[in-house]
């Protein structure tokens, strides 16, 4: 069977045959969810929209799960730390290749995500020195001047979207000037932030597979560009910072493209989805959204609650790269294994109460929603101020925001939040 890679060049009868490769697949999925498998119900409406009951299923059936799509299942916190962490295995198979043939069909090389050892330690190195705290320190004002205005602007709608409107052009204007990109579209680089994390699931359609294709080729001639200008003359900004180690051969020029374009997407989706969830989730569960409002101190503790409770990125594939013994199961060489973040986060061994949003958790105990190991996220850090700042500003100047309309959740696996979010002020309690 062909792969998605051949669309690049077999025209008409390439894009027929992945059509039809793919109806398949999500045929012979749902089928599987409807018989029952749990792994592959993950993959599919109703139960990807709110999946955690599925991952108490699974959890009762053990810490590592088989499922008949090929792929073993991590549904403890314990379990999903130890393989993280695990330097037996990798993202890519072991001989370097793509795990991920979305990967391989749009040369989906996102350097940090897509890379083992060493090239992912060459750049993460490199990556790593622009969300150090003091660099942080320095984006503390935009990010507050920021949420502020956005907030204003939506009080004085009365209605709006809030992922629209709010959790989306925060990250976005923040992680643009980290970068040094001035005047660009925020509700356009949503729509690239939306396609390309939707990769994360796989291709879904040969319209998908062209729109990851579009967004990696307009993000690069952007990058490409503004490499040239900084080489030439340099700012304050991380693509300065970056671009003097292409003169030390620190990193190829191709590699710095790739490197922004995961530092662009990735600084901005997860917080979208992580901002989106846990206002909803304060929406819901009015008595945490109160003491929110008494005592908005509280939004580092809504912030770490929501990436417990309801995290932006439910999963994340590792494969073996020798024969590993896991949790009583014999795995072979390139054997996938899914790490459920997700289900981690609703561990009871670890989490009392899981099932339940409460911002005053005291003695918290670790969660993995930005991953753990070699790979744990590197934007971490500017993603914790962003959700903080998002939540401190709805509780002090929109304490009467409350939901107006149906919720639509993005229709992915992977990335996990709404898509559309409406809400209203009362007009009784906007600020004067």
């Amino acid at each position: 069977m062909r792969s998605p890679r051949d669309v690049r060049t077999g025209g008409r009868a390439a894009e027929l045959r992945l059509r039809a490769q793919l109806l398949a697949q999500g045929g012979a999925t749902w089928a599987m969810a409807r018989r029952g498998d749990r792994m592959a119900r993950l993959l599919h409406r109703p139960w990807r929209d709110d999946p955690y009951e599925v991952y108490r299923q699974l959890r009762e059936r053990g810490p590592l799960v088989r499922s008949k799509l090929g792929v073993f299942g991590c549904t403890t916190h314990e379990l999903c730390e130890q393989v993280l962490r695990d330097k037996r295995f990798g993202v890519r198979t072991s001989d370097g290749s793509y795990g991920d043939p979305t990967a391989a069909a749009v040369d989906l090389q996102l350097s940090l995500l897509e890379l083992d050892p060493p090239e992912h330690t060459r750049l993460r190195k490199l990556a790593a020195p622009l969300f150090r705290p003091r660099k942080m320190a320095e984006y503390q004002q935009l990010i507050t001047d920021t949420t502020h205005e956005l907030l204003d602007a939506a009080a004085a709608r009365g209605r709006f979207d809030l992922v629209r409107d709010f959790a989306t052009p925060l990250p976005i204007r923040v992680i643009c000037a980290l970068l040094g990109l001035e005047g660009v579209d925020a509700q356009r680089m949503a729509r690239h932030g939306a396609v390309l994390g939707a990769a994360l699931d796989g291709v879904r359609s040969v319209q998908h597979l062209r729109d990851m294709r579009a967004s990696l080729t307009e993000l690069d001639a952007m990058f490409t560009g503004l490499i040239e200008q900084r080489r030439q003359d340099p700012g304050t900004d991380a693509i300065s910072d970056l671009a003097a180690h292409l003169d030390e051969g620190a990193l190829t020029g191709a590699e710095l493209v790739q490197l922004c374009d995961v530092l662009l997407v990735a600084g901005f989706e997860t917080t979208v989805n992580l901002i989106g969830n846990g206002s909803l989730a304060l929406l819901r569960h009015p008595r945490q959204w109160d003491a929110l409002r008494a005592d908005p101190a509280l939004a580092a503790g809504v912030a770490e609650e929501t990436l417990r409770w309801d995290p932006p990125v439910q999963m994340t594939m590792r494969i073996a790269h020798e024969p590993v013994e896991l949790a009583g199961w014999e795995l072979r060489v390139d054997n996938p294994v899914l790490v459920l973040l997700g289900a981690a986060g609703r561990d009871p061994a670890v989490h009392p109460e899981p099932d339940v949003f409460d911002i005053h958790r005291v003695d918290r105990a670790e969660h993995l929603a930005f991953s753990s190991g070699i790979h744990y996220c590197v934007g971490a850090p500017l993603a914790r101020i962003e959700a903080e700042s998002a939540f401190r500003g709805l509780a002090e100047r929109l304490p009467g925001l409350r939901l107006r309309g149906p919720v639509r959740r993005r229709p992915t696996s992977v990335i996990h939040g709404p898509a559309q979010l409406p809400v209203e002020v009362a007009a009784d309690r906007v600020p004067g």
